[in-house]
Formats: structure tokens, sequence, C-alpha cells
């Protein structure tokens, strides 16, 4: 979303050599060849940090009315600092080093609570958040509003960028996201940092499915020791199988870089490897490389392809999408990827702009309705009137962040 001003990257420097001292005070620390610091005993996964900057109220409120969230700077009320984490999680049946950002709020006057923050679709390597500064989501603001705030960068970006990213992977998703809260609950730990013990989970488009992934892991894996206080997901297309249906039916589609990039993660994480030519047109399938190689914006992407389904896909694949007996591998996959025999236990609320045309509104509202039928008691519907998917984001945080705030 951005480069931040350069007069927020003033302490980066103090910031780094303080990191960097304090860190030598742990037991069994030792420096890797990048100079980063790493412990050698059990560390749940942890792996380094590094300081990233640190940053004042003032700042932080500056930083808010630049990007377009003017309305959260009352809510910004401590200095943060903030570090790149690197830690492990299994991905594909393998340890997997991967990377989110850490934002610690200072001199709040009781432990904060955790709070865990999914980003939307990136395209970008350099949008990763852990690469702040440098990179801004918008979520790095709960820190000054008195969470202490993780945001993973998710699987194929930030260190682990040269993997094709397991997009819509309900799997690995929630487990990317509670592999770096028990990650940094350790290191905070080592840092004799307190925290309360509440945890919210928030996120929107892909961030909304990636939230709704992560309850799902906590709240059914007892392994992690986590208990969840909230979580709120917005427009998220937790239910792919009816988006796909929906597409299928329709003859054009406003982000056709959605379904390269979705594809292509489906085509590398369940190893179809299947040529590109199975799934989009020649002209097309040729440039997709390219367009998903982590140089260029979701924008970028789009103006290489087209909104015209029909000229965008194999006529066959498109026809396919409606054929019960055919193409049934990627369906198996679509339909394990929609939250089948699941339904949320804790508080949480679902969003959806009522405008949304590129994470279509029904995938919310059905999903909602298959999790209050399976059994959900704690789960709410917020609907955005007229909202689309750019313009509801800023209503779901307003009312998901004093929400959370109540429940701290």
């Amino acid at each position: 979303m951005g480069t931040i001003t350069a007069f927020m990257k003033r302490k980066l420097t103090v910031g780094i050599c303080f990191a960097m001292f304090s860190m030598l005070l742990i037991t069994g620390c030792k420096k890797n060849n990048k100079g980063e610091i790493q412990l050698t005993a059990d560390t749940d996964g942890f792996v380094s940090a590094t300081a990233s900057g640190s940053f004042t109220k003032a700042e932080l409120q500056a930083l808010a009315i630049a990007k377009g969230y003017a309305s959260y700077a009352p809510l910004i009320q401590y200095d943060v600092d903030f570090y790149k984490i690197v830690y492990q999680t299994k991905f594909k049946g393998k340890l997997t080093e991967v990377s989110g950002l850490l934002a610690i709020p200072k001199n709040t006057p009781v432990p904060p609570p955790l709070l865990s923050a999914q980003h939307g679709t990136m395209f970008r390597d350099a949008d990763a958040p852990s690469n702040f500064p440098g990179a801004f989501t918008g979520f790095e603001l709960f820190a000054s509003a008195g969470f202490m705030t993780v945001i993973p960068d998710n699987i194929g970006l930030g260190v682990s960028k040269d993997i094709p990213q397991p997009y819509y992977d309900l799997g690995s998703s929630g487990l990317t996201v509670a592999d770096m809260i028990v990650a940094v609950k350790y290191y905070l730990k080592q840092k004799s940092i307190s925290i309360s013990n509440k945890l919210f989970l928030v996120g929107y488009s892909e961030g909304g499915y990636v939230t709704m992934a992560a309850e799902k892991e906590i709240e059914t894996n007892p392994a992690h020791q986590l208990t969840l206080t909230a979580a709120a997901a917005g427009a998220g297309g937790y239910d792919i199988t009816g988006m796909l249906a929906k597409v299928a039916k329709a003859p054009s589609y406003v982000d056709p870089s959605f379904f390269g990039l979705f594809i292509q993660g489906y085509n590398s994480t369940y190893d179809f490897n299947r040529p590109l030519t199975d799934f989009f047109q020649s002209t097309y399938a040729s440039t997709l490389p390219q367009l998903l190689d982590g140089s260029k914006t979701s924008d970028q992407v789009n103006a290489g392809l087209t909104t015209d389904l029909s000229a965008f896909f194999n006529p066959a694949f498109y026809q396919n999408l409606l054929n019960p007996s055919a193409e049934t591998a990627f369906k198996t996959k679509v339909a394990e990827n929609s939250f089948p025999n699941w339904y949320p236990q804790g508080k949480t609320r679902l969003y959806h702009g009522t405008a949304d045309q590129d994470v279509f509104f029904e995938t919310s509202q059905s999903t909602y309705t298959k999790f209050i039928t399976a059994g959900s008691k704690q789960l709410e519907f917020i609907p955005i009137p007229n909202g689309t998917h750019e313009t509801s984001v800023a209503p779901m945080m307003l009312n998901a962040l004093p929400w959370f705030i109540s429940l701290k």
C-alpha cells in the first residue's frame, strides 16, 4: 500500500542496535550467516527477530491520516516497536521457514492482548508485512490501540517467497497463523514481555478466509494450547465452491488476477502439475508465470489479463466448472477448503459488503447459514449496505476494533 514517509524512518538504526543487544542476552543464541539472532534450543518454531523500527504515537497518527485511516487516529494511544519474525511451520509435510511482522505497544498500563491480523491478497513480494516500514497493511495500527499485534506474511511471501502461494488452502492457511502466534509467545516470554490471556483474530478478503482457517486450526488442534477470545472476518470467500459456481455463469469478472493466483496455487500445492493451458487460453497461460513472479501489483496483473471469462479460461475447463462429473480432483480440493464439517465455536463476526463484485456477498451468506445450521451459537453476520470490496474495509474495522476493545 505504498512506502512509509521518510521522516518516520529516523529511529531504525537505534532500534536495530537495541534489539540485537537485547537478543544477545537470551540463553542459547547464535548468529546465522545473515547476522540474525537465532535460538538453538527448543523454541516453539521461533527462528529469529530483527528490529524494523520504533515509532511514536504522533508518528503513527500521522501515518494513519496519510494512508486514509484518519478515523482510526483517535484510537492510537501508544508508541510501538516493530520486528520482523522468522519462524517455522509445516507445509506439504516439511518444516518451512516463514515470516511476519510483530508490533509491540509500549508502556501499556496492563499486559496487552495478542491479536493476529491477516492481510488481503498480495502479488508483490515487496508488499509482505514483514517488509514494514517499506510495506504497510493498516493492521499495524492495532498495536498503537493497545494490542500485541502479529501479521503473518503467509507462505509464498516474505522469506518463503520462492514457494507458490497456497492461496485459499485451508490447512496451511490456518497452521501458518497458529504457528506464528505460538512462536511469538515463546519470543515474548524469553524477552520477559507480558501479554494477557486474550487472543483475537481479524482479517479481510483473503485475510478473512485465513482468519476463519486460523480459528478452525486453533479450535480443533489442542496441541497449540491457544484459546481464542474473538474473531472478525470480512469478505473471505469461504464458500469457494459457491464462488466458482457463480463465476461459471458470469460473462465477466473484475479481478481475473484472483483466478490466476488461485489456480496456480492449487496446481502447485496439490501437485496437479498440469500445464496452465488446461485452465487458461494459451495467450494467458503463457504470460501468467511472468505476471505472477512477485514483481507486480494486482492492477498490473489484471492489466495483462482479460475480464471476459470466456476469453480467459480454457473453454473446456470453463464449461466443466458446472459439470459434476468433470474436474473432480480440482473440485474435491475446492470442497475440502470450503470449511466442511466444522463451524466456529467462539465469538465470531462475519462482515461483507452487499455490493461486493470481487468476493460475492452470497459466499458469506451461505457460509453463515451453513454454520448456524450446524450449531454455531456465537456467530454474527453484519452486512455492510452498498459496500464494495474496497469500501467495506473501514466500516468493518470501525465495528470490529471497538468490539475487541470491549472484550480486552
